[in-house]
């Protein structure tokens, strides 16, 4: 794999190259506090385990109820390329009905489906009453890597712009309950990881051609994350931003949330706590600080 050329090489830090096996021991050193992280030690297995277990029951609790009661919730988990939404996704299903709750990650749209209204091919993924559907990336794939890679044009991300607070508006009028959570990381911490994907042979199937031409784009990917959060974070629909160079407090943190913020029969509240706001958040302090 050749993730660059030599010049975009020599401008990445630490003089970055993911072909050589040894990671640049600043890279590991600053990774975890990269980006402003507040916490210098990763959150400890077994207490992680031990909130993953009792969170995940109230998870049960909430499936339980939605189901009962006929709701639809919609979870999108948007971020920078290894930050680790699908290992969030992972921990929120893992002991869930998947009758009644489930993932999807679309890949490239087909021809059919770029002739297609933008929104047409998520709508069909939608959940039905009792439904809990979780996106592995989303319609916001339009305003991030269609953007930066120059898979559409300017016009067509103003129009996405445009459009997407509308089209939320209407799934949270009719009864949906939407989460939109974005996942940041620190600039060593992305390189960390995916070296370490280059150099797995059990995670190597990760790293795609658009993950390795993203490895020199981070300004860019920068630029568009604050344009989706000033044009798309609204009252009825507002983004959270997880800071997920830790990977378990984000998982945890993640599940909190929607825990925290849904009403449902039998919620343990201690058990649930608060969600932790050095991790996640909404709203101008959080998006001005998102590395």
């Amino acid at each position: 794999m050749n993730a660059k050329s030599d010049n975009a090489k020599s401008a990445l830090p630490y003089g970055f190259d993911i072909e050589n096996p040894v990671l640049a021991p600043e890279i590991i050193e600053k990774a975890l506090t990269s980006g402003g992280f507040p916490y210098d030690q990763q959150l400890k297995k077994k207490v992680y385990e031990e909130q993953l277990e009792a969170l995940q029951l109230e998870l049960l609790k909430l499936q339980t109820f939605v189901e009962a009661e006929g709701g639809r919730v919609v979870a999108l988990f948007e971020g920078r390329d290894a930050s680790g939404k699908g290992s969030c996704i992972r921990r929120f299903l893992e002991r869930l009905n998947p009758r009644h709750a489930r993932s999807v990650a679309l890949t490239k749209p087909t021809e059919t489906e770029r002739g297609e209204w933008y929104f047409q091919r998520y709508v069909c993924h939608l959940p039905t009453a009792g439904d809990m559907v979780l996106f592995d990336r989303s319609w916001y794939n339009r305003a991030g890597v269609e953007r930066v890679m120059s898979f559409c044009t300017l016009a067509q991300v103003e129009a996405f712009l445009e459009a997407a607070p509308d089209f939320e508006s209407l799934l949270v009028r009719d009864g949906t309950n939407l989460f939109k959570f974005y996942l940041v990381i620190g600039r060593e911490m992305q390189l960390e990881r995916f070296h370490e994907r280059r150099h797995n042979p059990f995670k190597r199937w990760k790293i795609t051609e658009i993950d390795l031409a993203a490895i020199d784009k981070w300004d860019d990917y920068t630029r568009a994350q604050r344009e989706i959060f000033k044009r798309t974070s609204t009252k009825e629909a507002p983004w959270i931003v997880v800071r997920a160079n830790d990977q378990r407090r984000a998982r945890l943190e993640t599940i909190r949330w929607v825990l925290f913020h849904s009403e449902y029969e039998g919620k343990d509240a201690k058990i649930v706590g608060e969600p932790d706001p050095k991790i996640i958040g909404t709203g101008a302090k959080y998006f001005d600080t998102a590395p």
